[in-house]
């Protein structure tokens, strides 16, 4: 492999495409793809709205790396690495939709010997049987014989400063031996984890889908541990403080199951194994449990108005944090929102406040809307969520709680980071 002629191009820069950009950028002449004009003015600009790249490290490689929403200019390159997203549609069937209008369009400006790196998750199958026919439908050519492909699992964590793309180890595979030697080789300059070369593309499919739905499978026993611990009246954290003693007990904590991964991942499998003719019950059961968590939430938290002697309908209750996860803008399939949804089926007032979510961003796409800093205000509330465990509300004390607080306290738990909480998970 000539590491020197190797010109990237990454089709899709966000929470996955931009970090790996970034990391090719700094050995490798790279283009950066995306359909969004103002992304792409943004990171011209050296701004990075997900926050995964802080600005210094952005202007540090513009001389390597070119953005554009042109695809036509990603012409000279000769590696396409596909980083979109593959989202669930409203009955939970994968949507494939980007991945194929991303092939289509890459199809369009290759060239021969090209590779085609898909890192999206799928499941097995999906870049060999839907993509390959898209690539070779658009440009004309043969898989094997004028282009190539590759498939190497994404396994971005983000808002996580410690587990960067280049920390992680990476699965490679290629659609020939000779690919897939190359697609390692290419890897290996910029992971410093190191590499590992499975044996094909559906191998290394097949990895990826099954890491998110071991973890959700794990989650939702934990979850349902903690729905009978409390009805037991038992701390669930203490139960797993004292089990997790023993050397080879798992440590998990219950809480909500939501992002593009995690969340959506294990459905891609679950349709597959359903459309062999096999019904994957643990795999949708532990689905039905973490999906489920948002409305169990909802319902404790109006147990514990009504014990409060709050009058439920026009309440108002204060929800600290909207993402999915903590210390990160990402609010893709956000279980939070479900609990907002549910609270005010019961009639109930939801002010929602997060302070990584630009108001004016997410102003189309969420329509419950985002207040400023409640502590900043007089508004006092019947009861208060704590959703998410963003750092600046692991520093919120009882007096705040309490300047908050309409009358008695009420405050629902769900990160296990407030001291005298009314009620955690």
């Amino acid at each position: 492999m000539n590491i020197k002629n190797k010109k990237i191009c990454l089709i899709g820069l966000g929470y996955v495409g931009l970090p790996l950009a970034i990391a090719f950028a700094k050995k490798f002449e790279v283009t950066g793809y995306d359909n969004n004009p103002l992304r792409i003015k943004e990171l011209k600009n050296g701004y990075d709205r997900t926050f995964q790249i802080e600005d210094d490290l952005l202007n540090s490689v513009k001389k390597n790396i070119t953005y554009t929403s042109n695809i036509q200019d990603t012409k000279s390159c000769n590696i396409y690495i596909v980083t979109v997203p593959t989202p669930i549609d409203k009955v939970n069937s994968p949507d494939l939709t980007p991945l194929i209008k991303s092939s289509k369009i890459i199809g369009s400006v290759l060239s021969k010997n090209n590779i085609v790196i898909y890192e999206s998750t799928v499941y097995p199958g999906v870049t060999e049987d839907i993509c390959v026919p898209e690539l070779e439908k658009s440009s004309g050519m043969k898989l094997n014989q004028d282009f190539y492909c590759g498939y190497s699992p994404e396994r971005i964590n983000p808002g996580d400063k410690v587990h960067t793309v280049t920390k992680i180890l990476k699965v490679t595979s290629g659609s020939t031996p000779e690919i897939a030697k190359e697609v390692d080789d290419l890897y290996k300059q910029i992971i410093t984890a190191g590499t590992y070369m499975a044996s094909s593309i559906k191998v290394a499919e097949a990895s990826k889908v099954i890491e998110n739905t071991q973890r959700d499978v794990n989650i939702a026993l934990i979850n349902e541990l903690a729905i009978i611990f409390d009805q037991m009246g038992i701390d669930t954290n203490e139960v797993l403080e004292a089990a997790a003693t023993k050397w080879n007990f798992i440590k998990l904590t219950p809480g909500l199951v939501g992002g593009n991964c995690i969340g959506v991942d294990p459905y891609y499998l679950t349709f597959k194994a359903e459309e062999l003719g096999y019904q994957p019950n643990l795999i949708l059961a532990a689905r039905q449990i973490n999906d489920g968590m948002s409305k169990y939430i909802a319902n404790q938290t109006i147990k514990e108005m009504i014990k409060a002697s709050k009058v439920v309908k026009d309440s108002n209750v204060l929800m600290l944090g909207v993402t999915f996860k903590e210390d990160c803008p990402d609010m893709r399939n956000s279980k939070v929102i479900d609990i907002i949804d549910e609270l005010k089926d019961f009639g109930v007032n939801v002010d929602v406040y997060d302070p990584w979510v630009d108001p004016k961003e997410k102003k189309k796409s969420y329509t419950h809307g985002i207040i400023p800093n409640p502590l900043e205000g007089n508004k006092k509330y019947d009861a208060i969520v704590v959703a998410v465990g963003h750092k600046q509300f692991k520093s919120y004390t009882d007096k705040d709680y309490l300047q908050l607080s309409k009358n008695k306290k009420v405050v629902i738990d769900i990160k296990n980071i407030v001291q005298n909480s009314t009620w955690k998970l």
